[in-house]
Order: C-alpha cells, then structure tokens, then sequence
C-alpha cells in the first residue's frame, strides 16, 4: 500500500464550493492525501502503521491561496533589502538608510532599498537627499510600485548617467535645470538603466538564492501556487536550477508570463514571443510558461499611466507600446497559443488593452485563452462589460489600495477619479472573472493582508487610517473566491488547483481561525502550507512521524 497522509481534526472550507460561506464549512473530519492528490474528503478512515497523521485539530483547511500577479526574483532581492514602505518622511528614510550603511560596514559596495512612497518625500526626490547620509557607495532604492529607481550620486556614476544620457523610450531620466541627472530614473529608464544594471552585477547563484527566499516567504503566507508577470532568460534560469536542486519540485508552484517589451520593430518583437514560445514547451506540472506579459503604461503615482484625460498638475502618461504594434505581437502570441496578460493601470491603457484583445478574437482562431488585464486601478465606465463579453480576467492587487500608501495616488489624480479607482466589485458584477495578486515586491506578499484590504478597504500599514472607498470593497466569501479558484482559472489551472475535493493537487493552507469570523484576516495566522501533498511551512501542527515498528500493529482511528 502506499504511504498517505491524513489530515485529521481541521474544519472544511472550500470558497470555490456552490455555497461560498459558512455553510460551506464541515464539522471535523478527515482528508487523506496520497500521490500529491486529494483522495478522499469527510471519509473517517483507519490509520495504517506508515501513514503520516497531521493533527490539525482546532484549524480551518481551506484550498492554498493563488497569488496571481508576483515578481520572484525581485520579491527575494527585496525581501534582503532595507524596507521603506512605512518609512513616514524623508528624515526617517535618511534614518534608515544610514543604520544600514553602518550594519554593512567597511567593505560594502553598495546599498539597496525597498518600497519607498512618494508621500514620503517633500517635492521630486534628489541624489542629494541620500547623499546627506550616505555618499561612498551607490545607492539605489526601488520605490512601492517598482516603476521608478532614486539614487544618489554614486549611484548615478555606477550607472555611467550624465548629462548627455537620452532618456530611453518611454522612461525618463529626472534633471537639474543644468541638464545634469537628478537622481530619478522612471518607468524605461528604471528598467533599461537601474535594473540592467543590477541584473549585470547579480550572479546566478544570487538569484537562486532570491527565488528560493522569496518561494518560503509565499509559502509561509499560505500561498501554493503563483503566477510570476515578468520572466526572462535570469528569471527563468534561476527558476530551472532551484527546481533542479530541489529534485524537480518547489514549495510553491509557478507558472510565468514572459515579458515582451517593444522594441519600435516587428521583427524583435516577435523574437521575443518565439522565444516565449519555446520556453513554453518545456514546462511541469511545477515550473511553467504560460503566456507573455506586455506593459502598456506605467503608474500613477509617477503621472506615468495613460489616462483618457491629464493629471492634477496637466501632465499625462504615454502608452509604452504603439497600439499597431501592440496588436501585431499579441496576435502572434495568441497564435502560438500564449496567454497574453497586459499591463493596464490607467483608464486609456485598458481601453486600448481591450481594443487589441478584441482584433486577437477576430484574428485568430477560438481557443480557451483567457486573457487578462493586470491592476486596472482607473477604468472607464464600459470596460468591466467589455471585459466580461470578451471573457477577460481583472488581474487585481488590493494590496495596492492601502489607504496609508494613497495620498500621493489621490493627489495625482486630483477629482472623482481617485472615488472611482480600484473598482474591483464593478468586474464581477458585470460577469468578468476577478482574480486576486499581490504584485509583491511592489506590496506585501502576505495573503492574508491582501485579503484584508480586499474586504475592508483599510491599511495594514496603519490602521488607525479611516477606509477609502469602502463601497467597493469585496465581501469575504467573495474575496477567498477570488484568491483560490478564480485565481486559478485566470489560467485554466482550476481543474487541479484551487478546491478541496478529490482529484485535485494537495495544495492546501491551514488557518489558525475561520476566516469569515470576524478579524478573520487580519487577526488569523498560517498554521501549515502543504504543497503536492508535501508541508512546506509549519507553525503550529502536530506531525506523526510513521511507525517503524511493523505492519503487525493493530491499526487506530483516526481522532
């Protein structure tokens, strides 16, 4: 007989269950894993001398939660690097950054931070600035949303930016009136200037190491399986060699979207996507390529997203592809069966996002594709039914509405748009799927946070921030829908991932609480993450190792 592991004592939730909520919960019972797989649900089963027993007495198991949206490599980088996102002003930054360099001591290279807010900041943040705290070394700090990079002067003559530096493409460099750089690189300029060189001075075995750290964090946050929204050739090797190195498996699953970037030519366009395609052949049921990933606009807190109609200070956010173009690559990627996922932040980004997808349903062939539309923090009126009559997932990171991180977001915005934006609610009521993400390192991986703001609207930075826009805040059930089984099916994955029943992938979490109580995301803690059947995180559970004495001992019940 086969070794197998029975969970025994948990209450049973499943969200993706007819009957989303209370009554969707089960009074004690057991669940028997064997193969990776769920076998049996509610059945009371005699324990045989080599199976493993898990008391989860006085936990609800629920299937593992989907985080729909990450970055791996840099959530492990980040995860290493100093926090800043709760950092208030800029003598606290200083502060910050200053205990840092002392920590590093004398043979440091150089210092990176993480998550830092606009808000923070009096004004367009300096060189200078950091440099009244530390100027030996090159600085760099990526901020909350990861679409802009401030550094000091260091760290201006580590990236070889000067004045004749162009701004790239779609990125832009900030400048004193003499031309000289400022200490700002946003959207491309980030991208092609700050994190290439990063990634030319990361080794291999760094990213590894940031893969497997930032695969723990998850893990330890319930999360099972994630969907990483910009891989590459590093990623993807860093990726290969941990699976490697772990025998073939992980201790979250991941599936990936190759990031596409235009080029301004056809021809290296589709380069990208062939190779995309190519990667994708090769795939498990641990590591996988499932589509492309293209960046339409950026963010708005930089003034960098596409909006139908100018900020607060009259400037407006380019589109980063020209839609001809746009269209042109996610034809082709549809084509060779890629599911295509689109960055789409302002309210003009996502109408032409669906524009294009709408010519990808003309052009080609029908297919299961589920497409997608990453963020969609402000969107014009029609697009939720737009999106739901061309069967396009809301790919939503509630994370990103933490009151504490909005000020600077509503200001840009400067009228109703800002009562108007993260409209989550507004996509499921017009029958659009709404899958839930973190978008970590931008914001905090942790699910159940995410869940938090999802349902109330309030900060996990500081709580003492009234709600913002508490009218579209998801309701519970609704909200552990969207993190387990409508994640999953954003990518036709809910046939083994996201339900507690048999046949599908033992991809659970163990709650400490219920989590339709009341602070039952807040105040609720991960009591174990089982991935494959496999625990990958343990806090509080009772594992009994299997009896070695022999297959003559009398079989027990199971309590």
């Amino acid at each position: 007989m086969n070794a197998r592991t029975i969970i025994s004592g948990a209450r049973i939730m499943d969200p993706g269950a007819r009957a989303a909520n209370r009554a969707a919960t089960t009074d004690t019972v057991d669940v028997v894993v064997e193969d990776g797989r769920i076998r049996s649900v509610g059945e009371r089963v005699s324990v045989r001398p080599d199976d493993v027993v898990i008391d989860a007495s006085g936990t609800v198991l629920l299937p593992g939660f989907v985080d729909s949206h990450v970055h791996l490599v840099w959530t492990g980088q980040s995860l290493a690097n100093v926090a800043l996102t709760d950092a208030a002003d800029l003598a606290e930054i200083q502060r910050r950054l200053a205990a840092e360099r002392f920590r590093l001591g004398d043979d440091a290279t150089v210092l990176r931070g993480r998550g830092w807010l606009f808000d923070a900041v009096d004004g367009e943040p300096t060189a200078a600035m950091i440099d009244e705290v530390v100027a030996d070394i090159p600085v760099f700090l990526d901020s909350n949303d990861m679409h802009s990079i401030w550094v000091n002067t260091a760290g201006l003559q580590a990236l070889g930016v000067d004045s004749s530096t162009p701004d790239p493409a779609g990125g832009r460099l900030s400048r004193h009136p003499s031309g000289e750089p400022a200490g700002m690189l946003y959207e491309r300029a980030a991208h092609e200037i700050g994190w290439a060189h990063v990634t030319a001075t990361t080794s291999d075995a760094d990213r590894v190491e940031s893969v497997l750290r930032a695969l723990d964090a998850f893990a330890a946050a319930g999360v099972t399986s994630v969907i990483d929204m910009g891989m590459d050739e590093d990623g993807w090797r860093a990726l290969r060699t941990a699976a490697s190195q772990l025998g073939g498996s992980l201790p979250v699953r991941v599936s990936a979207h190759w990031l596409v970037v235009d080029t301004g030519d056809d021809e290296g366009n589709l380069a990208q996507i062939r190779r995309a395609a190519e990667v994708a052949a090769d795939g498990s049921d641990w590591l996988s390529m499932i589509g492309v990933k293209l960046v339409l606009d950026g963010v708005i807190d930089a003034c960098t997203a596409a909006m139908t109609y100018p900020y607060a200070d009259g400037s407006n956010g380019d589109l980063m592809w020209d839609p001809q173009r746009l269209e042109r690559a996610a034809v082709a990627a549809d084509a060779s069966g890629l599911r295509i996922a689109i960055h789409a932040i302002g309210d003009l980004a996502s109408d032409v996002a669906l524009d294009v997808l709408e010519s990808v349903v003309e052009a080609n062939p029908p297919w299961d594709r589920r497409p997608r539309l990453e963020h969609l923090e402000v969107v014009s009126e029609a697009t939720p039914a737009r999106m739901a009559a061309l069967g396009v997932t809301a790919s939503v990171q509630p994370v990103h509405a933490d009151p504490a991180i909005q000020p600077n977001w509503r200001a840009q915005l400067g009228d109703e748009r800002a009562e108007r934006g993260y409209p989550w609610r507004s996509f499921s009521d017009a029958g659009a799927r709404l899958a839930f993400g973190t978008d970590a390192p931008t914001a905090p991986h942790e699910a159940l946070d995410n869940l938090y703001i999802a349902t109330t609207r309030r900060s996990i930075i500081d709580p003492a921030l009234p709600a913002h826009t508490l009218h579209s805040a998801v309701l519970p059930d609704a909200a552990l829908r969207h993190a387990t089984i409508d994640s999953a099916a954003s990518f036709a994955a809910d046939g083994r991932i996201g339900r507690l029943e048999p046949g599908y992938l033992a991809d659970l979490v163990a709650l400490d609480r219920h989590p339709l109580d009341a602070g039952g995301f807040r105040e609720n803690t991960v009591a174990f993450t089982m991935t494959g059947g496999d625990v990958v995180f343990r806090s509080t559970v009772s594992l009994d190792v299997p009896d070695q004495s022999g297959p003559d001992d009398p079989p027990r019940e199971s309590d």
